[in-house]
């Protein structure tokens, strides 16, 4: 997936945009997660991005960042579509990576900490 398409994907979105975002996310992360833990590497990162975008602490520009690759994410039919078995992860990688990457310094102990018991029991969400 080329730079261009990322930051695209990447760009922040109003205040409306992103509680749409927000909602979708809220709605379908963890139908999602649990499809992608066997695939995604750094799941443990994605997860603590997730409540890292979901806190209200964290600052706006950097939510609106996570909550842009979150949605992407959890689209079902992005540019290569998640039921495609050993590839249709791929593009998810390389936007949360680059989002990650951004945000980092964002993602606290008390994120990657949620991040971890919820992956403990990842079955069960």
């Amino acid at each position: 997936m080329e730079n261009t398409q990322i930051n695209a994907i990447l760009t922040p979105a109003g205040d409306g945009e992103n509680r749409r975002r927000e909602e979708r996310i809220r709605r379908r992360f963890w139908h999602t997660a649990r499809k992608a833990a066997r695939q995604i590497p750094f799941m443990d990162e994605v997860v603590a991005g997730y409540y890292c975008a979901l806190d209200r602490e964290t600052p706006a520009r950097v939510r609106g960042t996570l909550l842009a690759a979150l949605a992407y994410f959890i689209l079902p039919l992005d540019t290569i579509p998640d039921f495609f078995v050993g590839f249709g992860f791929t593009d998810d990688i390389a936007v949360l990576m680059a989002a990650l990457g951004t945000v980092r310094a964002h993602i606290t102990p008390a994120h990657r900490e949620a991040a971890r018991r919820a992956l403990e029991d990842i079955d069960e969400l």
